[in-house]
């Protein structure tokens, strides 16, 4: 099955490369370009893409607001949103898994790992940038441990393979990442991740994240300010 792939960025070039690389792919295609948020929205619901690459800072209507505006679209429930940007802060980051993105990349991304991304969200999977998950990793280390259910004892269901599968998780690595350090077939990760959302209760990647460092599973140091 080829994957519909919609460019949603009012840089030219880069949406110009952005396709040539798509394009290059036998199992997807650039079904459409926006320039601005808006635009996106329109040919959304034009085109049904699988997948939205979309940036945030676009002019008539921002990346984040058209992302919101798609999600909520009931003749696009079947089409993923993959943020793509150079702005992977905590207010984007945590904006953008709010307004129902599936992935959230920087734009210095290596063309394997965009085409590696663009097929995980079409997937049904998650998918986190490291310095995304760094920055998501920051604000719930920063909020008060309000969630009770997120203890070492949250791990109790998880096989061994499973923890080691959410380490890798917790630090940025996509499952095509985690298949090749672990020496394990993409199928075998997507499952694992799969069964863990399922033990812990987690509705995305994010969920996954926060849980292995709120429950001790990973510890980072607190930023020094």
């Amino acid at each position: 099955m080829t994957l519909r792939v919609l460019l949603a960025d009012d840089q030219a070039l880069l949406t110009s490369a952005f396709r040539l690389l798509i394009d290059s792919c036998d199992d997807m295609e650039v079904v459409g370009i926006a320039g601005d948020g808006a635009e996106a929205v329109e040919l959304a619901r034009a085109t049904l893409p699988d997948v939205v690459a979309m940036d945030i800072r676009m002019p008539v209507l921002d990346g984040l607001a058209a992302t919101r505006e798609i999600c909520r679209d009931e003749n696009l429930k079947n089409t993923r949103v993959m943020i793509l940007t150079t702005f992977e802060t905590d207010e984007y980051v945590a904006e953008a898994l709010r307004a129902g993105a599936d992935g959230f990349l920087g734009k210095d991304v290596r063309p394997e790992g965009f085409l590696a991304a663009i097929r995980a969200v079409a997937a049904g999977e998650t998918t986190l940038s490291p310095a995304a998950t760094r920055v998501l990793v920051t604000h719930f280390l920063a909020r008060p441990h309000t969630d009770s259910a997120v203890t070492p004892a949250s791990l109790s269901d998880l096989t061994t393979r499973e923890r080691e599968v959410l380490i890798q998780v917790a630090e940025g690595l996509s499952n095509d990442e985690i298949a090749e350090k672990m020496y394990l077939s993409l199928l075998t990760v997507r499952t694992h991740v799969q069964r863990m959302m399922t033990k812990l209760g987690a509705r995305h990647r994010a969920q996954l994240v926060a849980i292995a460092y709120r429950s001790g599973l990973i510890r980072v140091e607190p930023p020094r300010g």
